[in-house]
């Protein structure tokens, strides 16, 4: 039977087609659970529409770091992706396999000159310019959200992440554990925090 309407090069087609439809209402789906997790978990999250009343010490040395890091890790995802990408640093400053603080984490490797930073933007060479200053406001708004204790319930505890653009050795070592926007996030074995 040659291949037409009903042989096998159109039914693996159909097959194809219908598994990226259903991928896509499955990705779909996936974000807007996470923004209705975000908006109504009773666990002291914040509604994305109340970020605007959300009033700022901006003297922290560690809300600085953080608004800074993401800034320039993640200001083109969605405020859910930037609480992602903020929840990943936090969740490194928890760990013992990391410096115990905000700023530390971010910084750990610039010194190793071209090898080992933990965040791109530190090592990239380019000077770090703040050209959107509403964009930094409200991700700032963010950070000081999450330095307040808002729950970390988006990336399952991930230490890591990277964009969808790259491959890197070092995830296949680990766990995987959400996909967000244009970021992959991943975490290590399971560990007891010790602080």
């Amino acid at each position: 039977m040659p291949d037409g309407q009903d042989g096998p090069v159109n039914r693996i087609e159909r097959l194809n087609s219908h598994d990226a439809a259903t991928a896509a209402l499955i990705e779909g789906a996936h974000d807007r659970t996470l923004t209705e997790l975000l908006i109504a978990d009773p666990g002291g999250t914040i509604d994305l529409s109340a970020m605007d009343r959300v009033s700022v010490e901006t003297n922290d040395p560690e809300w600085r770091c953080l608004t800074e890091a993401l800034y320039f890790e993640a200001r083109g995802e969605s405020p859910i992706g930037q609480i992602a990408v903020a929840e990943v640093i936090l969740n490194r400053v928890d760990s013992a396999r990391y410096p115990d603080s905000v700023c530390g984490v971010i910084r750990q490797g610039t010194s190793r000159a071209g090898k080992g930073c933990q965040f791109s933007y530190n090592c990239d060479g380019k000077k770090e310019v703040i050209a959107n200053r509403p964009v930094y406001e409200a991700l700032g708004k963010i950070a000081w959200v999450m330095l307040q204790g808002r729950p970390r319930t988006l990336t399952g505890k991930a230490t890591h992440y990277h964009t969808t653009a790259v491959r890197p050795k070092w995830a296949k070592r680990l766990v995987r554990t959400a996909r967000i926007g244009e970021h992959i996030f991943y975490r290590g074995p399971v560990e007891v925090s010790q602080r």
